[in-house]
């Protein structure tokens, strides 16, 4: 749905488990419906779409993403992005750091790109811009060797080739955009403004797309300037003790294409005692990886940890007093459960002070069926349409600041 600044605003369906094509049926015509009923029950609705590889592979048989297509135009909705992060099973199994395998280092990443983007380019309606989100770059570890930036940018130009040709031949202009995160080869702003100076827009990657698409060096710069981007999510930011709307503002400054803002806050605890540390226990869930960032009262530098075990490990050599972020996606409605806080209030000033937001704004709380059973509120698509609501009118008072 168009929100009122013109973007296009919707929620990530990666909250609704499921891998294979019936599974996506499932959620575009029971799930998803119920949320459009409770938000915008009479204009169409857009969708944040997540295919797994093998959701995405079943729909390479044309009159099969020829169903999907009636199907989505049968309930009013409509795919503007593609969540293509994680390659396979996302629910129910233990995920951690394999979210990010397969990563821009390898061969399959490109070819599951691909497949998303004839997907996408597909679906999308005529005159709306499409976006895929993907991971960023690498796990940090599987990213360490000195050309891993060079190797990491190629793969991403390879796709960038694809992008080009779909828009050759359908007009339908789609970016992927790499989603920093903590632990990963992209953390946070400055990183991925390096990357894309030094690598994704290098002499050598420019070449590269020149030989792969026929274009002049300069048309080339142009289309991986358009065609290459990132995807900011809100969380991620916080939780690096980066606002993010700063981030945003050293992403557009430097010429990077954000299309896609993903609209998230994360756990805050602000010198938490023991009896609030054992409570965060909860939160450990065992599937999904919890990054936390300490901020220690008399020390300098950040503390990072990959997971939310290590950080409580490391608890008492932190010192009394720290600040605790932590890379758990809760309610974006919520600005405390129980004794913990979240990162609400940088996402309010994200919505509401930012110069300009992405053309693709799509709230991700993903981990709603892994929350502690007391911070669940109602059914999965009641949170997620007090969620969408909640945005709409963070947006509004936006907009009437604005005609002010």
């Amino acid at each position: 749905m168009l929100e009122p600044h013109g973007a296009h605003l919707t929620y990530c369906t990666n909250i609704h488990p499921g891998e294979s094509l019936a599974d996506v049926r499932h959620a575009l015509s029971v799930l998803v419906p119920e949320v459009k009923q409770k938000v915008s029950p009479r204009a169409d609705f857009g969708v944040g779409l997540r295919l797994s590889a093998q959701a995405a592979s079943e729909l390479e048989v044309p009159f099969v993403l020829d169903d999907l297509r009636a199907l989505l135009a049968r309930e009013g909705l409509y795919v503007f992005t593609l969540n293509g992060f994680p390659y396979g099973a996302f629910h129910a199994t233990r995920v951690k750091e394999r979210v990010y395998l397969p990563d821009w280092l390898e061969d399959r990443r490109v070819t599951y790109t691909r497949t998303l983007a004839q997907v996408l380019a597909a679906l999308l309606p005529p005159g709306v811009p499409g976006s895929i989100s993907t991971v960023p770059g690498a796990f940090a570890p599987r990213a360490s060797a000195p050309d891993a930036g060079r190797r990491l940018a190629l793969n991403i130009v390879r796709s960038a080739a694809e992008l080009v040709q779909l828009e050759r031949t359908t007009g339908k202009t789609i970016t992927l955009a790499l989603e920093p995160e903590p632990a990963c080869f992209l953390e946070r702003s400055a990183q991925a403004v390096r990357f894309f100076e030094e690598n994704v827009w290098s002499r050598e990657a420019r070449a590269e797309l020149v030989r792969l698409t026929g274009l002049d060096e300069a048309e080339a710069e142009r289309a991986l300037r358009r065609h290459v981007g990132i995807c900011l999510d809100a969380c991620h930011g916080s939780v690096e003790f980066e606002r993010p709307r700063d981030a945003l503002a050293t992403l557009l400054a430097a010429g990077i294409a954000v299309p896609k803002i993903q609209i998230s806050t994360g756990l805050k605890l602000t010198a938490p005692d023991a009896a609030t540390l054992d409570a965060l226990r909860a939160f450990d869930d065992g599937v999904y990886l919890h990054q936390t960032v300490i901020k220690a009262k008399n020390r300098q530098e950040l503390a990072h940890f990959v997971d939310l075990p290590a950080a409580l490990a490391a608890a008492a050599d932190l010192g009394a007093g720290a600040e605790w972020r932590v890379h758990f996606h809760v309610p974006v409605f919520e600005s405390r459960l129980g004794p913990f806080s979240s990162t609400q209030d940088e996402l309010i000033e994200l919505l509401s002070e930012a110069p300009e937001l992405a053309p693709h704004l799509e709230v991700e709380t993903y981990t709603f069926d892994v929350l502690p059973p007391e911070y669940r509120i109602g059914s999965v698509t009641d949170a997620v349409a007090r969620e969408l609501t909640w945005t709409l009118g963070m947006l509004a008072r936006r907009s009437s600041r604005n005609e002010a």
